[in-house]
């Protein structure tokens, strides 16, 4: 097992890092920008080093200052968290070369993961659910409106590099297929560098489900349920709940097995997710993020299996703690984004956090890396805090949420903590018929109220 792991990331995730290495008695280091210096990670961490200014590419992205930090302080191994560095394939392969340990996935899965049209290429070789558009890159818009004409309209071009929404767009007929793929690619040129497009049938009401994943390399590959992930704003999670309310047990228990076993037949080492849409009964694959997610959170509270845990065995040689038959899950998940933003126009909330007190109680977990007299900076990702509720089943979990969201006090910004209780209050969530589209004309509805 490692002696000493560094951290490169920042915030609650570095945080989540810290204390699954000290509950495995292993050392770390924690990494941080200047802005970053009174960073709660770095104050609990055993080591830490100050990797450059606050702007990321300065820092966080800044590999040789991150090498350079594992190489001073002795670190076996350095786990990237989430963002960042995580799905970077040269940098995995960089910190190999340096003889370290990279806690995640092997450079050539990230690679072919993070190439939208090579995972989907990938997917359909290890028998995963595609949603039917292209085989591979679009050529042309003539080629893209030849296969829309075949599949059917609504379609949606994508880029290959996309993320965040960028480089989307849906097309209803030839015309408005014309101007999407040009703007797509313009889009994505300019965003990724990269202005490779490929096609997909547009799912009107689809939901967005996430597959939570892992695998030792070794022969054992497991799921351990899945998240419903639909309530999104510009294509950003804001609540995440597991299992989902509109799966059923067969369904939940086929789209596990498939999953897991195309990471067995994939040879994936560490954690991972196969995210996808679900409509009619059907799932069809999105993407496969290649390292720990902000909710895997609710995944533990529902498996009682700690994945960081078990990403740091892994990487470390080890065999899965679990096999598929010692998985059981129980009860029900919510996970609240709480980010320091206005809670109905998401406008960033900077500044000095003057009073703070974090809900508690049985079920209640709060993964955050904020304090009383904390200042949230401005260079960053504005999440601040997860909450995280485990009930007996979804209408219990629902209850502690708002019990646990009435507690939370952070005095001094705007938080997104009054929309989280907009939504638990809402009777269309309570009932779970809700899709990816549903949160945005949410809170429209409030913002004109």
């Amino acid at each position: 097992m490692f002696k000493k792991i560094l951290i490169a990331n920042r915030g609650e995730i570095a945080l989540r890092i810290l204390r699954a290495c000290r509950d495995m008695g292993i050392e770390t280091v924690a990494v941080h920008s200047t802005i970053d210096s009174d960073a709660m990670h770095v104050r609990l961490a055993d080591e830490s080093v100050c990797i450059g200014p606050a702007p990321s590419k300065d820092s966080y992205l800044n590999i040789p200052a991150i090498l350079s930090a594992a190489t001073m302080t002795g670190a076996d191994a350095i786990h990237p968290g989430v963002g960042f560095l995580s799905e970077n394939a040269d940098f995995a392969e960089m910190v190999e070369e340096h003889g370290f340990t990279f806690i995640g996935p092997s450079p050539e899965h990230i690679r072919i993961m993070g190439d939208k049209v090579a995972a989907k290429e990938t997917a359909i070789k290890l028998g995963i659910p595609v949603v039917p558009g292209s085989d591979g890159a679009l050529e042309s818009a003539e080629d893209g409106i030849r296969i829309a004409n075949e599949i059917g309209y609504p379609v949606l071009i994508k880029a290959r590099s996309g993320g965040g929404g960028r480089g989307m767009k849906v097309a209803n007929n030839d015309d408005e297929l014309r101007d999407g793929f040009r703007l797509a690619r313009n889009e994505a040129k300019a965003a990724f560098g990269d202005d490779v497009v490929y096609m997909e049938k547009y799912l009107g009401t689809p939901r967005h489900i996430e597959i939570q994943l892992l695998g030792d390399g070794q022969g054992g590959a497991i799921h351990v349920g899945e998240r419903d992930c639909s309530l999104q704003r510009r294509h950003q999670k804001v609540l995440e709940e597991a299992p989902s309310p509109m799966l059923t047990e067969e369904e939940r228990n086929r789209i596990g097995k498939i999953s897991a076993d195309a990471m067995l037949g994939f040879g994936y080492k560490s954690a991972g997710t196969i995210e996808y849409l679900y409509e009619n009964g059907e799932f069809y694959f999105i993407e496969m993020n290649t390292r720990i997610q902000v909710e895997h959170t609710i995944s533990e509270a529902i498996s009682g299996i700690d994945l960081m845990r078990e990403m740091i065995r892994v990487a470390a040689g080890e065999k899965l703690s679990h096999t598929q038959d010692e998985v059981v899950l129980n009860g029900h998940a919510i996970e609240c984004r709480i980010n320091a933003e206005h809670p109905f126009n998401f406008m960033p909330s900077p500044g000095q956090i003057k009073g703070y007190h974090a809900p508690g109680g049985l079920g209640i977990r709060v993964d955050a890396a904020i304090y009383a007299g904390y200042k949230i900076p401005p260079t960053y990702d504005s999440m601040i805090a997860k909450l995280i509720v485990h009930g007996d089943d979804r209408a219990d979990c629902i209850m502690k949420t708002r019990r646990a969201l009435q507690e939370y006090v952070i005095d001094g910004v705007n938080t997104s903590i009054p929309l989280h209780m907009e939504l638990v209050n809402n009777e269309e969530f309570q009932s779970g018929v809700y899709d990816i589209h549903w949160l945005e004309k949410f809170v429209d509805s409030l913002n004109k109220g």
